[in-house]
């Protein structure tokens, strides 16, 4: 007995070894069993103090649980809720849209008809000068006209507004601030004229709109000198009715006439042909003026020596034809006739030479000048061939300058021949008249001699 005691502690002090790890050694078997007895209490206590916490913890989980399946319970009323919600917003709106679109009927073509419309009124606005002056306007109808739901009624009306401004401002003059760009780059804001949509100057020069900058710019040409003046005068001038140059096109032909070359132009790409033409032109012309200023002179005191054959003068030819058969300068004998005409031919052809000059030159610039023309037309279709070998005949702009080169040559050929053509039949003329008066006279004289011989 005492040994199955002594095993079953043995055990017992085994198995609860690591908690009694620090009790004393028992010496005894009484010892023993007091220690076993007092492990068993510690442990059961021990058990105890733990089964209770595992008891709170249960309870606190049960908690839990019930918390959150009655979480779970609400959040699946409230959901049940919103889809009811959303289901009878759904079907609200579909009646509100079908109720919309049956009153809008025709509102939604007319929507897209305001957006077309929009679009094609702001391409006009971006390319219209009067941008310059209203520049936040291409941004508004660039919104209209992208917009996907029918717009509020202020943004209606602002379009219909910038439309009629467009309208009602194309039909002022007026001077607005705007930045002009120069040819060398420079911008500064300048006071700027504007007629209308149509044209705009600034300083006496034309000004070209620069789409998108919302502002001008000098072309590096104006147009011809007339219009130049035009403007100049217009922009002066603070009221009334004047004349001005408007561009329907809005720059479109006023840069094709900046473009043109100007006759100074043309004649400087003709080379020296068509400076050999003007300058035998420019000679006709000066020996034409002095000719015709010597002879209108001459006929003048021809005139007034006509009205007094008692006083002959030697400051005109007729005078000079007189007197070379008066005084001792005759012949004595009244047989020496024939030596008498042959003095008054010699006297009359004296007095020719002066009568007559230039002629000779205007008669060559008559017949140089188309010859001289024809020259600078072959040189032109030369230059023309040239272009088209070098880049074909596909584009007429690279034939022009050779052509024009061609024609202006032939136009100032003629231009300085029929001119001189005139002027020459003109001296021709003139001088006749005198010489005709000269021979009247000096045969008149010559036959007053020969019958005072014969008397």
């Amino acid at each position: 007995m005492n040994l199955k005691i002594l095993s079953a502690a043995l055990l017992l002090g085994v198995i609860g070894l690591p908690a009694a790890a620090q009790a004393p050694q028992a010496r005894t078997l009484d010892e023993l069993l007091e220690q076993v007895r007092t492990a068993d209490a510690r442990d059961a206590k021990i058990n105890a103090e733990r089964e209770a916490r595992f008891a709170a913890a249960r309870d606190q989980q049960a908690a839990l649980l019930r918390d959150a399946n009655a979480e779970k319970t609400a959040l699946e009323n409230q959901a049940a809720a919103l889809v009811k919600q959303f289901e009878d917003n759904d079907r609200l709106i579909g009646e509100l849209t079908q109720a919309r679109d049956i009153k809008a009927g025709n509102l939604g073509e007319l929507f897209g008809v305001m957006r077309q419309t929009a679009g094609d009124f702001a391409t006009v606005a971006r390319n219209s000068m009067l941008t310059a002056q209203f520049p936040d306007r291409v941004s508004q109808i660039d919104r209209l006209a992208q917009t996907k739901t029918m717009p509020p009624m202020e943004d209606l009306n602002r379009f219909w507004f910038e439309m009629q401004r467009e309208m009602t401002e194309g039909g002022k003059v007026v001077r607005i601030q705007a930045k002009v760009t120069a040819p060398d780059g420079a911008q500064a804001d300048k006071t700027v004229l504007r007629v209308g949509p149509f044209v705009a100057v600034s300083e006496g020069q034309f000004l070209e709109y620069t789409t998108g900058a919302n502002a001008f710019a000098t072309p590096p040409k104006q147009p011809p000198g007339k219009f130049g003046s035009l403007a100049e005068d217009f922009e002066e001038e603070g009221s009334g009715y004047h004349a001005m140059v408007v561009d329907p096109t809005r720059g479109v032909l006023l840069n094709l006439f900046s473009q043109r070359p100007s006759m100074v132009d043309r004649i400087v790409e003709g080379e020296a042909v068509n400076w050999l033409i003007l300058g035998i032109g420019l000679i006709g012309a000066l020996i034409a003026v002095y000719q015709f200023s010597f002879l209108l002179l001459t006929s003048t005191k021809v005139n007034r020596q006509l009205a007094n054959l008692t006083q002959l003068s030697t400051d005109n030819p007729l005078g000079r034809v007189l007197l070379a058969f008066k005084g001792g300068s005759a012949p004595a004998n009244a047989e020496d006739a024939e030596v008498i005409e042959l003095r008054v031919s010699e006297a009359v052809l004296k007095e020719l030479p002066p009568l007559e000059r230039g002629q000779s030159f205007l008669k060559l610039g008559v017949a140089a000048g188309p010859l001289l023309g024809l020259v600078g037309t072959v040189v032109g279709m030369i230059h023309t061939f040239q272009v088209i070998t070098e880049s074909g005949s596909g584009d007429p702009k690279l034939m022009a300058a050779g052509i024009s080169m061609a024609m202006i040559a032939t136009l100032l050929g003629l231009g300085i021949a029929i001119p001189l053509l005139f002027a020459n039949s003109a001296l021709q003329a003139r001088s006749k008249r005198i010489t005709q008066i000269l021979d009247e006279q000096s045969t008149g004289l010559l036959a007053e001699l020969i019958e005072k011989r014969h008397a």
